[in-house]
């Protein structure tokens, strides 16, 4: 390690002079990954790098997993649903409404087993966890404290250079790839005249019993806020809750970082006439005054600048004085500040440029769609303070959406540094309609990191064959090959799970009249989760596919009709790919035609007109998937409907077609979901 190249990059004053007090420094413990937390994400890296065999440690710097849920949530109720019965023995689909498990081939490790509440305790995590790390034997470092972390630029390093970390003793130790997974920690504050006052959720008394007839005003909207407000709506004279944005429901956007119903009885007192209320405006143009009984009140940072220093606070004027707010004349007995959380960046030396100062990297770390930072190569970002990637779009901050992306990651890695290429399934192209179909209605992963992971159908020269690929990061398509070692040269498929264009929105209705959507052709209107199929001819060019190209904001540019499936989706015959790129024998068809054949293929001894159908699938099913009125509605599972869908990753205009793999009878207001 050429130690005194990366002393001259390590930024706190006296870190040198400390080396030189302190020869034992240099003495360096190498590995070839280090991970930094051992909350949920870290531990499942963990688990994937044990498993693989490789040479690994994790840092920890409390005396047990999951140190982050021994103190929060402040009121100890998880907001993660533990939905322990399905009716299904299928444990992929269990997966989909199990929202605290980690991934293991250990059948005892699954969170049913640790509560049976369906909001569970938080001390019930810190227990699964400990379990986890213990039963698979990780190799944990506990009461080990990461206070600084740099490079060390070697040629002979995998990436070019090695991380060299510094733990609270003076510790040195290197690695090859570094991945943080320390979640986000630091409360938000916002600085204004008077923010002193208030007192952080982090510390904030949890005993009702301390706010009895009290008036309280809470700064913040999210779940941590409402939960708070909850604890104490019983004892208060009145809880008004300020924010700059407006309240946004979880089950209205479809994003379970939103409120979520668990949380939201002050709603309920305020719209029901109650003394709760809400209240929107910047907290930056506010100012908080404490009167001469040590109350406190509200104001406009703009009257405190314009009022004499050595005037007292109860001089100062308030907005009532001119507005006949009655909801603000009355004094708060407390202010709460319930703001977030926002990554931790203190440890990183700036040679690491995990951040670009601009706002929103201020809350997350700066990383590329692989997870990787685009600072430094081989640092990578997991869980919580990675879900800039799909922030308010899919469930990558959470637990039942990271433990994918963390094993997408590991997929990376174990072809990057060691040649083994991203895992897939070899199958004959008729087996096609099955994989699809499977995974649709089965498969965790697709269903909870919607728009952000995928599936890739490669296909083989002539159409004879398929390799499938689970779970890649769709934004990364134009670098498939590279990063998974499998060829993409004759074709591919891309199979996404999409909410239809009028999902959310502040002005949305969610529960709209014609919201479920019961026959295939129209399966694109679909507002609720459903598969959406692309195909390629080949691989987009370029770097990162642009977010959210994959499900463009503007309408589809032609809606399906009734009729053969060929011509609904070649009407725009300048949009897809031209007939001679379609694969061997097949291209002689035009794309919905090619699609057709490999999803319903047709049997070598039947005529054309009588394709093959799935198992499960009724045989008055047309092509398009259509029954007749007599079996419409008998729930057996058909093949997906397809449909145009617009441009699709890299700009390019592949064929792309939205599916619904359940039919159900088109009763208004009844969900349709997939199963």
């Amino acid at each position: 390690m050429h130690l005194s190249a990366a002393a001259r990059l390590w930024g706190p004053p006296g870190l040198l002079l400390t080396l030189v007090l302190h020869p034992t420094l240099c003495v360096s413990s190498h590995r070839d990954y280090c991970v930094l937390g051992a909350g949920p994400a870290g531990l499942q890296m963990a688990s994937f790098l044990q498993r693989a065999g490789r040479d690994y440690v994790v840092f920890e710097r409390a005396s047990a997993p999951g140190s982050f849920f021994t103190r929060y949530p402040r009121h100890r109720k998880l907001i993660s649903i533990n939905k322990r019965y399905t009716g299904k023995a299928n444990a992929e689909f269990n997966l989909r409404h199990d929202w605290n498990s980690l991934l293991s081939h250990d059948p005892r490790l699954l969170f049913r087993h640790y509560s049976r509440a369906y909001f569970p305790d938080a001390g019930d995590m810190v227990r699964y966890l400990g379990d986890f790390a213990d039963r698979l034997g990780l190799h944990v470092l506990y009461n080990t404290t990461i206070t600084h972390v740099t490079l060390d630029k070697d040629q002979r390093a995998w990436n070019g250079h090695y991380f060299i970390l510094i733990d609270q003793k003076g510790h040195t130790y290197q690695c090859s790839v570094l991945l943080v997974a320390t979640g986000v920690s630091v409360p938000n504050q916002v600085d204004f005249p008077g923010s002193e006052y208030a007192e952080g959720y982090e510390s904030v008394s949890v005993d009702p019993g301390d706010f009895v007839g009290q008036n309280v005003l809470i700064l913040g909207r999210g779940n941590s806020a409402f939960e708070t407000a909850e604890n104490i709506l019983g004892v208060t004279n009145f809880i008004h809750m300020l924010s700059r944005s407006r309240v946004r429901l979880s089950w209205a956007t479809h994003y379970v970082g939103d409120l979520r119903a668990i949380n939201n009885g002050l709603l309920d007192t305020y719209q029901l006439k109650s003394l709760d209320g809400l209240l929107e405006s910047d907290l930056t143009d506010l100012a908080i005054v404490k009167d001469h009984e040590g109350r406190f009140h509200i104001t406009l940072k703009f009257f405190l600048e314009e009022t004499s220093a050595n005037q007292s606070a109860d001089a100062i004027p308030l907005p009532q004085d001119d507005n006949d707010n009655f909801a603000m004349r009355v004094a708060y007995d407390r202010v709460i500040r319930c703001l977030g959380w926002r990554f931790d960046f203190s440890i990183f030396n700036q040679s690491l440029r995990l951040s670009s100062g601009s706002e929103f990297s201020k809350k997350y770390p700066l990383i590329r769609a692989s997870y990787e930072s685009k600072g430094s190569r081989g640092l990578f970002i997991l869980g919580t303070a990675s879900h800039s990637v799909d922030y308010r779009k899919s469930a990558g901050g959470f637990i039942h959406g990271f433990r994918y992306t963390v094993r997408a990651v590991h997929r990376l890695l174990e072809h990057r540094h060691h040649g083994v290429a991203w895992p897939s399934t070899e199958l004959p192209i008729t087996q096609l309609t099955n994989a699809i179909i499977r995974r649709v209605n089965e498969a965790s992963g697709l269903y909870q990191m919607f728009s952000v992971l995928a599936d890739v159908i490669l296909l083989k020269e002539n159409a004879s064959a398929f390799e499938y690929l689970e779970e890649f990061p769709m934004q990364m398509l134009a670098q498939l090959e590279t990063l998974t070692g499998r060829p993409a040269r004759h074709g591919l498929f891309v199979v996404n799970m999409e909410y239809g264009k009028n999902f959310s929105g502040p002005d949305k209705d969610v529960f709209f009249y014609d919201r479920s959507v019961g026959h295939t052709e129209d399966a694109w209107l679909s507002n609720f989760l459903h598969p959406v199929i692309y195909f390629y001819r080949r691989l987009p060019t370029g770097g990162e596919v642009p977010p959210r190209t994959v499900a463009p904001a503007a309408a589809h540019g032609h809606p399906p009709r009734r009729g053969r499936l060929p011509d609904r989706l070649d009407r725009a015959r300048g949009t897809h790919p031209a007939p001679a790129a379609l694969p061997g024998e097949l291209s002689g068809h035009r794309p919905a035609e090619l699609l057709r054949r490999v999803l319903f293929p047709v049997h070598p001894d039947a005529p054309e007109a009588a394709p093959v159908l799935p198992a499960g699938v009724p045989e008055n099913a047309g092509a398009h998937g259509h029954r007749e009125p007599a079996a419409a509605w008998r729930g057996e599972w058909a093949p997906a409907g397809l449909c145009h869908h617009g441009r699709a990753p890299g700009g390019q205009q592949p064929a792309a077609w939205g599916t619904r793999a359940r039919r159900s009878p088109p009763v208004s207001g009844a969900s349709t979901p997939i199963p």
